[in-house]
């Protein structure tokens, strides 16, 4: 009697335990579903939305879905996000980050503002996988370009390794966060994963894109192109050394 007393005491403690970090999961999948939808909403809102040309050219996607603003003279910025990288085997599966900034001005009252920040080069991308960096310090951040397609004058491609756009009360437009500092979620990634993963591991595609990563890989992949070819030109490496013949060929050749 006093083991199945014993018995039923584990099992009410070891399925609370359970149903907590099964709920737990449920908001980061809950928040990979928003981050799609943003990116959704953006890219269809007719000649406002990201540039094709741009997000086509990106090498990682991040989104914060609902950043929070506010304050009082003293303005601070805290929002949790999810990013993906190109792989030559696709997209990465989402990692999971946040980003906290804080920045002097009048500010009265709050609201709920949406990010994409997209990582345009190696470099930026190098940032990203050490899994924590300030904008502006050590990633150049800019506000990117707005419209369906990017003017032929922009510099975008050579202004910035990151480049940043928010979304409040349904409008949209490129905006500067430098100042911020975007670094890993651990607990986040925990929770999503079942065990601490790093960045890097993420990004690189070492990790398989767990159930409940489709929403976000399905919409950068419909605005972003095909992830095995990345926009980085035509690779630098020189060509093989054409095949050496083996003896027998040699020999034949010398008859």
């Amino acid at each position: 009697m006093k083991k199945l007393v014993v018995a039923m005491m584990c099992a009410a403690l070891v399925v609370p335990v359970a149903l907590s970090a099964e709920g737990d999961r449920d908001k980061e999948v809950a928040r990979v579903q928003a981050a799609g939808t943003v990116l959704d909403e953006i890219m269809a809102a007719p000649d406002k939305g990201i540039p094709e040309e741009v997000i086509g050219s990106a090498e990682c996607i991040a989104v914060v879905p609902s950043l929070l603003k506010g304050g009082f003279v003293v303005g601070a910025a805290y929002g949790k996000g999810v990013a993906t990288c190109r792989t030559t085997n696709g997209w990465s599966a989402p990692a999971f980050f946040v980003v906290e900034g804080g920045s002097l001005g009048f500010q009265i009252g709050g609201q709920a503002v949406d990010y994409v920040m997209l990582i345009m080069n190696e470099k930026g991308m190098r940032n990203l996988l050490a899994s924590k960096f300030k904008l502006g310090a050590d990633a150049s951040a800019a506000a990117g370009p707005v419209g369906r397609h990017a003017e032929a004058s922009t510099d975008w491609k050579m202004r910035a390794e990151v480049l940043t756009y928010s979304r409040a009360r349904g409008l949209f437009a490129g905006v500067s966060l430098n100042g911020a500092v975007i670094k890993q979620d651990k607990d986040d990634t925990r929770d999503f994963y079942g065990r601490m993963v790093p960045f890097s591991t993420i990004l690189t595609g070492q990790i398989a894109a767990p159930q409940g990563s489709e929403a976000l890989l399905a919409a950068v992949r419909k605005y972003s192109g095909p992830a095995a070819a990345p926009n980085t030109g035509t690779s630098k490496m020189p060509p093989p050394p054409p095949p050496q013949p083996s003896t027998d060929q040699k020999n034949d050749e010398s008859k």
